[in-house]
């Protein structure tokens, strides 16, 4: 264990070429999960799943609508006063 304080500690995600190797992986699994998309098809079970990347749309605007509920709705009701615990 280092015995430097926790503000003065770098972490592996503060250096800018491990946030860009994990970037690019990301983009790597993103493509390699298209490229799957496309090559391999399932059976559509309603008409509408038999779009090509449909399943991919479905969870970017399922988590973009997660998110922004989250930030929009769940935050007034879990928000508190600046100054709540000072009373």
């Amino acid at each position: 264990m280092t015995d430097k304080p926790a503000e003065e500690r770098t972490w592996w995600l503060d250096r800018k070429e491990n946030v860009t190797k994990v970037v690019r992986a990301l983009y790597v699994l993103c493509a390699v999960v298209l490229l799957a998309d496309l090559v391999g098809r399932s059976k559509p079970e309603t008409g509408f799943d038999d779009i090509r990347f449909f399943y991919g749309v479905y969870a970017f605007v399922g988590s973009v609508f997660l998110v922004l509920s989250a930030k929009e709705i769940l935050r007034r009701i879990v928000m508190r006063r600046e100054d709540y615990y000072d009373d």
